[in-house]
């Protein structure tokens, strides 16, 4: 285990050896697994914490203000779309005055029947509780749901009888948010985690048996791969993925016999990439697509038997489409009579409808609402086979959620229902794209939102965002009810599409991992610089926010460019980079190296060590406000790594040292903060009135 070690001030922290839990016990008590600290350790987040609500008191009037802006933008009451399924029509609630869901459903023309309240897990208003998986059983008698209440990810898996209302004896402690039905309802298959929270194992369990008799079904020993399930849409298989950063391999089971053996859909090579969907033909034949980088680095569309007799290997695929250098084909999902493909375009995802008999046509696109909306066509909202209709959600930060059926025969949108926003105007924004160049010539898009009233003419401070990493668009232009605060007072909001996540498909992913990582650095520096340059912006009031790999990327331009931000807010921030990569003891280490790198190679741990912001503080003197998060409950930036780094920028600049605050999570708390739609907003109420105060920017939206 590592050691926590601190320059100066608070006493180091030793880490006790973790404990192992063996499959299904529970954990022995509330600091378990790696972050059993020991008391002095505490006691110094905890003083760190203190000092936080010192240092920001005088905040206290905005962050209200703020607070009651973000939730009044929240209906009182909110209710989801609704899904068909096994009959019934499937929705969620946010109750007024609530924090979480409530599960409903109901027969056509029936009244509600209430399944699950998660409130009422809840002991108490501030508790923490997150609900993973979730998924009625065919027959429709039985839920099974996954919850923590830690903020660790640590979920426990219980069923409920849906007649009676109650939990049955089965619980599954230890388990991973993720699972499935068998279609004859008797099994569910469940993931767990090693010691390392890596999802290493999917068990079967029949239900109203002992977890004693749960049987193994698919173990990967590589510690570089995890392992998720699902069912088909048919409901015919279930299917069993393990993947790491770039390679995966797929297994099939027949849902109707569950203890028949899993078969692999196509082996598995280093480097080859590849998802199964199960196709139901007319005529009762069957077959299974895959969207896989074989050969094609943006992915192509392939097809292959279902692997009955025994295992096969990529030599039962056949080719579908191919390639498209300019489209990235993420997903394909198949219904009766089409397939649904997702791809993403010029940095906009679409949705391409072919019919089963012309796979290899150009089909119906179906594109988002405007250059800076997504749209999504919901997994959990589309999981009957047997429809001519699914359901999409468009939705952007000026856009609240748009629910709509669209026609998989002609594409047209038939509106469902559009997210109340209370108090906002969608008229009284503006949102727009622009790019601008960055090392090498490579242009970086980027998304800016402002009040119409806030001209671009160089007066306005800024906040940039920006993540970077995995190939993901996180978030992907998601409606924000916090982010009208900042632009109903004149502050420009700018998220970088930096290298290293998915918005330009996979080559923008390539080239911005391993050892072109400092390509994400310099993206956002450059969006910050030409927005400056460009005189759009107040470029002597730019301030940047970013959460776990983009808090890394807030590390690394704190220290390479500490004179371009006014404030720096990095959270959960991955920033001893070297240390927690060398130790592949501790959880997300020996998985993460294909993004990261492994720096036990010696030219991995050169480019690393490059920009790894524990290793490369900046220079005092010339430091910008920077606020830190963390959470000692965090399963994926051990607290350590935040902590340690908060110490080390105090000590090698005490001038400075009182302008670096950490915020910690000493008790429940998890990777991205408070559960709950209004304790999250609150943290974002935090949050932003520590950047408007900084930025200068005082007053009533």
């Amino acid at each position: 285990m590592p050691v926590v070690s601190t320059p100066s001030g608070p006493p180091a922290a030793a880490q006790e050896p973790f404990e192992h839990v063996a499959h299904g016990a529970r954990r022995p008590d509330p600091y378990h697994w790696m972050r059993r600290l020991d008391a002095p350790v505490l006691a110094h987040l905890r003083a760190e914490r203190d000092w936080y609500d010192v240092a920001t008191g005088h905040l206290g009037p905005l962050v209200q203000e703020l607070r009651a802006e973000m939730t009044g933008r929240v209906p009182a009451t909110d209710s989801s779309v609704s899904w068909p399924q096994h009959g019934y029509s499937y929705y969620t609630v946010l109750p007024a005055g609530r924090e979480y869901v409530q599960l409903l459903r109901r027969r056509h023309g029936g009244e509600p029947e209430l399944l699950l309240d998660v409130n009422d897990l809840a002991a108490g208003d501030d508790d923490y509780v997150d609900l993973g998986a979730w998924g009625v059983s065919p027959d429709a008698r039985v839920l099974a749901y996954a919850v923590d209440f830690e903020g660790d990810e640590y979920y426990e898996l219980r069923f409920r009888d849906l007649a009676t209302g109650t939990d049955l004896p089965d619980v599954l402690a230890r388990s991973a948010p993720a699972g499935t039905w068998s279609a004859d309802s008797s099994t569910y298959f469940y993931v767990v985690h090693d010691d390392r929270w890596r999802q290493h194992q999917v068990w079967r369990h029949r239900l109203g048996t002992p977890r004693a008799e749960d049987v193994l079904v698919v173990e990967d020993t590589d510690e570089q791969f995890e392992v998720d399930v699902t069912t088909s849409r048919t409901g015919d298989l279930v299917l069993i993925r393990s993947e790491n950063r770039d390679t995966s391999e797929v297994w099939a089971i027949d849902a109707h016999d569950p203890v028949s053996p899993a078969r692999s859909v196509g082996g598995r090579r280093r480097g080859v990439e590849y998802r199964a969907e199960h196709v139901r033909h007319p005529d009762g034949s069957d077959e299974l697509l895959l969207v896989t980088d074989d050969d094609a680095t943006e992915f192509r569309l392939a097809r292959c038997p279902v692997p009955r007799g025994g295992d096969q290997d990529s030599s039962a695929w056949e080719p579908l489409r191919p390639e498209d250098p300019a489209e990235r084909l993420e997903r394909a999902d198949a219904y009766a009579g089409h397939v649904v493909l997702t791809s993403r375009v010029g940095g906009r995802n679409q949705l391409r409808i072919l019919p089963l008999d012309d796979l290899t046509g150009d089909g119906v696109v179906v594109l988002p609402v405007s250059e800076i909306a997504s749209l999504v066509a919901p997994e959990d909202k589309n999981v009957e086979h047997d429809v001519d209709r699914i359901i999409v959600v468009d939705e952007s930060y000026l856009l609240p959620p748009v629910w709509s059926e669209v026609s998989l025969v002609t594409g047209e949108r038939t509106e469902l229902l559009r997210k109340e926003a209370p108090g906002f105007d969608p008229a009284a924004y503006a949102g727009e794209k622009r790019s601008f160049a960055s090392v090498g010539g490579t242009l970086v898009p980027a998304t800016i939102l402002r009040h119409v009233d806030t001209p671009l003419d160089g007066s306005a401070p800024c906040v940039m965002y920006a993540y970077g990493a995995y190939e993901s668009v996180y978030p992907d232009q998601e409606w924000d009810p916090a982010i009208p605060s900042l632009l109903d007072r004149g502050v420009v909001y700018v998220h970088a599409h930096v290298r290293g996540g998915g918005e330009g498909g996979r080559r923008w992913w390539l080239d911005g991992r391993m050892e072109h990582k400092q390509h994400t650095f310099d993206d956002h520096v450059a969006v910050a610089d030409g927005l400056a340059s460009a005189g759009l912006v107040d470029g002597s009031r730019i301030a940047t926010r970013g959460l776990s790999a983009g808090g890394l990327l807030q590390g690394a331009v704190f220290s390479q460019r500490p004179d371009r931000w006014r404030a720096v807010v990095a959270e959960v921030p991955f920033v001893d980079v070297l240390t927690t990569m060398l130790d592949p003891t501790i959880p997300l280490t020996v998985n993460e190296w294909d993004e990261w790198g492994d720096p036990s190679r010696p030219e991995d741990y050169a480019w690393m060590a490059r920009y790894s912001p524990y290793d490369n503080l900046p220079p005092a003197g010339i430091r910008p406000d920077l606020l830190v998060t963390g959470a000692v409950h965090d399963a994926r930036v051990m607290v350590w790594e935040p902590a340690k780094w908060a110490a080390a920028l105090r000590e090698s600049d005490p001038e400075w040292a009182p302008r670096c605050l950490f915020r910690v999570e000493t008790g429940a708390g998890a990777h991205v903060g408070p559960s709950g739609r209004f304790a999250h907003l609150a943290y974002e109420a935090e949050i932003y009135a520590w950047l408007l105060d900084r930025l200068g920017v005082s007053g009533a939206g």
